[in-house]
């Protein structure tokens, strides 16, 4: 693929995610939302996070690990335990890595 068909496409996309957004946000005031659909939008950010983080702790590639030797499952679980106790980001983040560390040395 020749570099200017690339930029051309990612340039497609960027200005079509974009307009999306926009139609969305921009274009539609939040009190003309039904109530119901206002609500739900606050369950959107976590959604897309889990989704975001899911597939980097249990999986490696194609296959998927759930065994008790998988660092990245243990760490991860961790982490969150400590971030739903805690409600601290940062403790989460330097507990999940440095389980994470530990672990990858050990397995």
């Amino acid at each position: 693929m020749s570099s200017p068909a690339l930029w051309t496409i990612i340039m497609a996309g960027a200005l079509g995610t974009y307009a999306l957004r926009l139609s969305f946000i921009g274009l539609l005031p939040p009190d003309r939302l039904p109530a119901r659909l206002y609500q739900s939008l606050r369950f959107v950010p976590p959604a897309v996070l889990a989704a975001l983080i899911l597939p980097g702790l249990v999986g490696s590639g194609v296959t998927l690990n759930l065994s008790p030797t998988n660092p990245r499952l243990i760490a991860g679980l961790l982490a969150g335990a400590i971030a739903w106790r805690t409600h601290n980001a940062w403790l989460a983040i330097a507990a999940g890595m440095a389980t994470l560390w530990i672990l990858s040395a050990v397995f």
